[in-house]
């Protein structure tokens, strides 16, 4: 199980989409922006997914990168029928603002 390649456009101009993948073997979302990682990493266990820190470099910052991991995140523990808790201040803060997820909250 390698990683994934998903599509989001969140934040940025049409033109300009985010590649978040699902790199499961590391237990986390990401995705390289001039060179750089940025990551929303989860721990699996018994069909929840903790979501517990989700880093952008501070020169990424304000791209809406971190919503792209977060929301992709979301989609797939939607998707895969998991729980979402958030361990993660930007997790959390992402849920407040986006109801539509408050469903997965276990």
């Amino acid at each position: 199980m390698g990683a994934r390649l998903l599509q989001f456009k969140s934040g940025l101009p049409v033109s300009s989409p985010i590649p978040v993948r699902h790199n499961a073997l590391a237990s986390r979302f990401e995705t390289e922006v001039e060179g750089q990682l940025a990551r929303c990493d989860y721990r699996l266990h018994d069909g929840v997914m903790d979501m517990v820190h989700t880093e952008v470099p501070p020169a990424l910052e304000g791209r809406g990168i971190g919503a792209a991991l977060v929301r992709a995140a979301l989609e797939h523990a939607s998707a895969a029928g998991l729980r979402v808790r958030p361990r993660c201040s930007f997790v959390s803060a992402y849920l407040a603002r986006h109801p539509q997820y408050r469903e997965l909250l276990g």
